[in-house]
């Protein structure tokens, strides 16, 4: 069992930025793979990006491409999104998840990942 919680949510301006944190507990954090999801109101889950289990691979979606960096703690199971220049269409719960399947090449498929969190808002004022 693993539990996840986020933080670092909030409001803010476009053209901000944000950092989001996922802890992570119960399992050995740096087993599996972890990607960061995001959904708005009414829409589908969307994926944001993900990491292998050092860093080592990162994969993000085209929306956040060079705007958005993920990042991790294995001595602090925490995983991190760095959000930059924000846009209000980036407004949305964001979520992380983590995935035992395949630690080494994650994926962007949100079925393939075994345990979530609750999500944390983030809200792009325009």
């Amino acid at each position: 069992q693993v539990q996840l919680v986020e933080s670092g949510g909030g409001l803010v301006q476009a053209g901000g930025s944000l950092t989001l944190s996922c802890a992570a507990s119960g399992r050995t954090f740096s087993r599996y793979a972890m990607g960061w999801f995001r959904q708005a109101p009414g829409k589908v889950r969307e994926f944001v990006g993900t990491s292998s289990w050092n860093g080592d691979r990162t994969y993000y979606a085209d929306s956040v491409k060079g705007r958005f960096t993920i990042s991790r703690d294995n001595a602090k199971n925490t995983l991190y999104l760095q959000m930059n220049s924000l846009k209000p269409e980036d407004t949305a719960v964001y979520s992380c998840a983590a995935d035992f399947g395949n630690p080494y090449y994650p994926t962007h498929e949100p079925a393939q990942y075994d345990y979530w969190g609750q999500g944390t808002q983030v809200t792009v004022s325009s």
